[in-house]
């Protein structure tokens, strides 16, 4: 029979995943064949959840299900004031709590994954935070705490992630798109465009999960709940995609190995089909479908990191098209390797010369456009301020800004005129919520690299380092001593960034505006010449690539960003608009 814990406000049962014990209990109570509750299935090493208005008969329901065949045991969550929409809510809390805790691996779909708002949720909110630490204290569920699940990759990068209206909206019409070109055997490109924090890494994951959740559906079994992509669960779309060979692109090492561990640990996802743009090229067979998150870091034809890679783009342009022509891209691969292509793409996330020039994602943009196949999403889902947060440190870093400073309510914006205060202040919120870290331009020389021993950033009695790894450094040993790069942190999320802005950036007063200066610029490939396209990059060229860079890294912290500014004059000049008292 079930063991029951009384609890502040809700009552957990645990029940043998077993048909004697589950009817026993379902006739033990009356709540327990007409109440909402949710409840969490387990073995060792797999979990299942979801809700129901009738436990029993749904509970019994998985009984029959072969991937349920090796679950165990049953907790269900009671609770008197449970209705149906928290239910719901509930049930999305505790699935991408559990895909980001990696303890257990997730067997539900994503396609039940909601984001709906409902009368007193906040309270709920409350209820759900009691409700986990009970699964994770007392049921041993959980390996980790809530904060240090919401800090992890697994949760930022997971395919669990519920989706906000633009979001869903896009996939139901890429999913339609795809549908319908499949039927009548049409290739295509379909572009997501969006500003930092909009998703689009969340959209792209998201859909692949979601495509091999049709693609595995068992038509015997019913959906989780109800769902906007239900219409998608049918065998004819099961059929379609059958045999789809299909993969994700991501052009930085970093977060294309962070991505590879979310995968590695989805069912129905295979990390082997996270993908370099050089692995496509290489691919001795095609794609069916390509999703390329970050689609703008895809390289042209330039100078590359290693000779060996210069001899790879040109063995592949001669693989693919028959001569290393110099101006085909890395998109070109993309295209020529896959019958259909989805790309996410911000043309303001450009930061090396090396990147798809504006002429070419331009081009994608409206010709996605005219096509119908360009979806734009536009709600901030990182950063915690309800204005064009992103728009507004656009704006400042241009020579077009705001006609006047903006203040964020609820969004933690500071200005500092001494390292020293802003390194304090961001151990502090690292102490207090994690994720905290300290980032800047690349406005000096990387000595470390080759001399562990060595400084590379020396200002107001500081002595810095920069990143000691390339790879998931954000989450590395160590890493809130170091000062992280453009090419650490670019796509991923942190609570409170400490942005130092270095003197690659200067202001001219005469002509008031922000200027860059190449002498402080110390990124290699962010500032060479193209000969092999014939391109010489002027200081205004570069400083477009800059005013880049800094707006993804003044656009990383979800709580808040902390600035500090090397260039007296610019110091003065951003105070006003980064300075809330200045706002005031």
């Amino acid at each position: 029979m079930a063991e029951a814990k009384n609890m502040t406000h809700f009552n957990l049962e645990r029940i043998p995943f077993a048909p004697a014990e589950i009817r026993a209990w379902g006739e033990a109570d009356a709540k327990h064949r007409n109440w909402p509750v949710v409840y969490v299935m387990t073995s060792d090493t797999e979990v299942y959840v979801g809700e129901s208005l009738n436990a029993e008969a749904r509970i019994r329901q998985h009984l029959d299900s072969y991937a349920k065949r090796n679950l165990r045991w049953v907790r269900v969550v009671l609770d008197e004031t449970f209705n149906k929409s928290a239910c719901l809510d509930l049930e999305s809390f505790l699935i991408r709590a559990f895909s980001g805790d990696g303890k257990l691996q997730v067997l539900n779909h994503n396609a039940g994954i909601t984001d709906a708002d409902y009368y007193d949720r906040r309270s709920y909110k409350q209820a759900f935070s009691e409700i986990f630490e009970t699964l994770r204290t007392q049921e041993r569920l959980f390996q980790r705490t809530l904060p240090e699940i919401v800090n992890s990759d697994l949760f930022k990068l997971s395919p669990f992630k519920a989706l906000n209206h633009d979001q869903a909206i896009a996939v139901v019409d890429i999913l339609e798109g795809l549908f319908a070109d499949l039927v009548i055997d049409r290739s295509g490109t379909t572009v997501i465009q969006g500003n930092p924090g909009t998703g689009k890494t969340v959209v792209a994951i998201y859909l692949l999960k979601l495509l091999e959740d049709i693609r595995q559906h068992d038509p015997e079994e019913p959906l989780d709940s109800e769902s906007i992509f239900s219409d998608f669960f049918t065998p004819g779309h099961a059929d379609r995609i059958s045999s789809l060979r299909v993969g994700i692109v991501v052009p930085q090492q970093s977060l294309r190995e962070s991505i590879s561990r979310v995968f590695a640990r989805t069912p129905g996802l295979k990390k082997e089909s996270v993908l370099s743009p050089f692995a496509v090229g290489e691919s001795d067979e095609p794609f069916d479908l390509l999703v390329v998150d970050e689609a703008h870091r895809l390289n042209q034809r330039a100078n590359q990191a290693s000779g060996p890679l210069n001899k790879k783009f040109a063995d592949i342009n001669r693989k693919l098209f028959g001569a290393d022509d110099p101006g085909l891209t890395q998109l070109d691969w993309v295209k020529t390797q896959s019958r259909h292509a989805i790309l996410m793409i911000d043309t303001g996330q450009t930061v090396r010369p090396a990147d798809l020039p504006p002429s070419i994602t331009f081009k994608i943009l409206a010709e996605a456009s005219s096509d119908g196949r360009l979806y734009p999403l536009r709600s901030q889902m990182r950063i915690a301020a309800e204005q064009d947060y992103v728009g507004y440190i656009r704006a400042v870093l241009s020579n077009t800004p705001p006609s006047a400073p903006e203040r964020f309510d609820g969004y933690d914006l500071q200005f500092f005129t001494n390292l020293t205060d802003m390194k304090r202040a961001i151990v502090d919120r690292n102490e207090e919520h994690g994720l905290s870290r300290l980032v800047a331009g690349f406005a000096w020389p990387w000595a470390s690299k080759t001399d562990k021993g060595a400084i590379d950033i020396e200002l107001d009695g500081e002595r810095l380092r920069w990143n000691s790894t390339g790879r998931d450094w954000i989450n590395s040993p160590g890493s809130i001593d170091e000062v992280g790069s453009i090419h650490t942190v670019q796509g991923y999320d942190l609570n409170y960034t400490g942005v130092i802005i270095g003197r690659d950036l200067q202001y001219a007063k005469d002509e008031r505006k922000i200027v860059f200066d190449r002498g402080h610029y110390h990124d290699k490939k962010g500032r060479e010449n193209n000969p092999k396209l014939g391109i010489t990059y002027s200081d205004d060229d570069l400083l477009r690539y800059v005013t880049n860079i800094y707006t993804v890294l003044l656009s990383r912290g979800i709580l808040g960003t902390y600035v500090y500014v090397c260039d007296a004059a610019l110091r003065e000049y951003l105070k006003g608009y980064f300075d809330p008292r200045v706002a005031s």
